[in-house]
Order: structure tokens, then C-alpha cells, then sequence
């Protein structure tokens, strides 16, 4: 796991670079979960996910709340959550997550980007077995936590036995099953850990070597995907800068 935290630590430093851009992909994410639940944060376990989120990303109170009320508004769009996945220049597999009110739209722009780059944009799964599917929390720790013994508690929810630990942070990270996060998320709240994020990742398996020249193409390319505001998250298999 130590090699997938490093991993997930470098790609996140070129994750939502612009502020403005951060807040609108959280926006569309707090419509989506107030569209399945309900505006009550209380009432709404997703809801209340975006939110630590969202507060971990500095995000004002103002603009979670105003984000909040436009979902409820009847003019609101329906997003829907789509991926697009493919390879790059210098065979890179590129996983990109999207929300969406105009599929149309959205893959066009996905494939554009694609195309520029000489890359080939593949099937939905296609390659799915090169990255593993995670939802992550993020903790604070508690005086006297007895790690072994909490991982027992979530095994049954399909939380790795293998967790990061920030001391500068004070908090844990644990990794579990996708299928799980409500389950996860309602075991850690009913016992009084406070949940500073909550979120999916995708964690490449096999890393990829890249010379110093293929990654500024490839960097390129990630950044002309993240300048859509349809596009949330760009996962690669790209080894990241000081890992061995």
C-alpha cells in the first residue's frame, strides 16, 4: 500500500490546480447527491462526504450551501456520472471521470483531447484490469485507536488490512470496497470519528516507466482533459516523479 499512498499522493498535487475549477466540480457532485438524497446533510450520508470534502478543499461555507439550494431548484440539470478510458502517447492507460449533463458533448471533448495526442480512446472496462477500484476515507485519529482491531471490525466491508498513517496530519487512510462506502462511512461516523474525506480512486496496479520528455506529453494531455468542467478526476498509470 505504501507505493499506492505515494502514488495517490503525486497524482493529487496535479489534481484541480485552479480553485474555481475545484469548487464547480464539487458543486456538480453536491448536485448529484442532494438529486439521490435529499438536501439534509443528516438525512444524506453522500451528501455529508462531499461536504468533508469540500471543507478539506477550503471550499466557503456560502458556496457548499448555495450549491445545496440550486440542486433543490426545478431548472437544475441532471448529471450523470460517466468514464472514459483509453491509452495515451507512449501507451499510457488513461482512466478519465466525469459528470455530465450532455453526454454528447462531453465525449467529444474527451476524444478530441484523445485524438490531439495520438491517443485511443477505448470501450467502457476496457481497461479496468489495470486499475483497482477504491473508496478512501480519511480520519482523524483518536487517542489510544487500536488499528488491528478496527481493520477486524471493516474486513467484512472489504477494507484492506494496509492503511496510511499522517503524523503531521494526525489522521489515518484506510482502503476498502466501493460497494462498501456507506457501510464504511456509517461505521465510522456511529463511532465517533470525525471523516475529513471520503472519495473513490482508482490505484494502478502496475506502474509504467516514462522518460522525462514522454511525461511533459503526457502531463499536457492531462491538463487539456482537466480544463473541461464535465471533467472531475484523470487517473494514469504513469509512474509518478520520485517513486522507484
Amino acid at each position: 500500500m505504501g507505493r499506492a499512498f505515494e502514488y495517490r499522493k503525486a497524482a493529487k498535487l496535479k489534481r484541480w490546480g485552479h480553485m474555481a475549477k475545484t469548487f464547480t466540480k464539487i458543486g456538480k457532485q453536491i448536485a448529484i447527491a442532494v438529486k439521490a438524497g435529499g438536501p439534509e446533510p443528516d438525512m444524506n450520508p453522500a451528501l455529508r462526504a462531499i461536504i468533508a470534502n469540500a471543507k478539506r478543499e477550503n471550499m466557503p461555507k456560502d458556496n457548499i450551501e448555495r450549491a445545496i439550494k440550486n440542486a433543490m431548484g426545478k431548472d437544475q440539470s441532471d448529471y450523470k456520472e460517466v468514464t472514459y478510458e483509453g491509452y495515451g502517447p507512449h501507451g499510457v492507460a488513461i482512466f478519465v471521470d466525469t459528470l455530465t449533463d450532455n453526454t454528447t458533448r462531453t465525449v467529444g471533448d474527451v476524444r478530441s483531447v484523445f485524438n490531439k495526442f495520438n491517443g485511443n480512446l477505448g470501450t467502457q472496462g476496457s481497461l479496468s484490469f489495470l486499475f483497482d477500484h477504491k473508496c478512501v476515507f480519511t480520519f482523524k485519529k483518536t487517542d489510544g485507536l487500536d488499528m488491528d482491531e478496527m481493520i477486524l471490525d471493516l474486513i467484512d466491508y472489504g477494507v484492506e488490512d494496509e492503511y496510511d498513517e499522517d503524523e503531521e496530519e494526525n489522521s489515518i487512510t484506510i482502503y476498502g470496497d466501493p460497494s462498501s462506502f456507506g457501510a464504511i462511512q456509517k461505521h465510522l461516523e456511529e463511532n465517533g470519528f470525525e471523516v475529513t474525506g471520503a472519495e473513490f480512486t482508482r490505484i494502478p496496479n502496475d506502474l509504467k516507466d516514462v522518460t522525462p520528455e514522454e511525461r511533459e506529453t503526457i502531463d499536457k494531455m492531462i491538463e487539456k482533459l482537466e480544463d473541461f468542467d464535465d471533467v472531475q478526476t484523470v487517473y494514469t498509470n504513469m509512474k509518478p516523479e520520485g517513486i522507484q
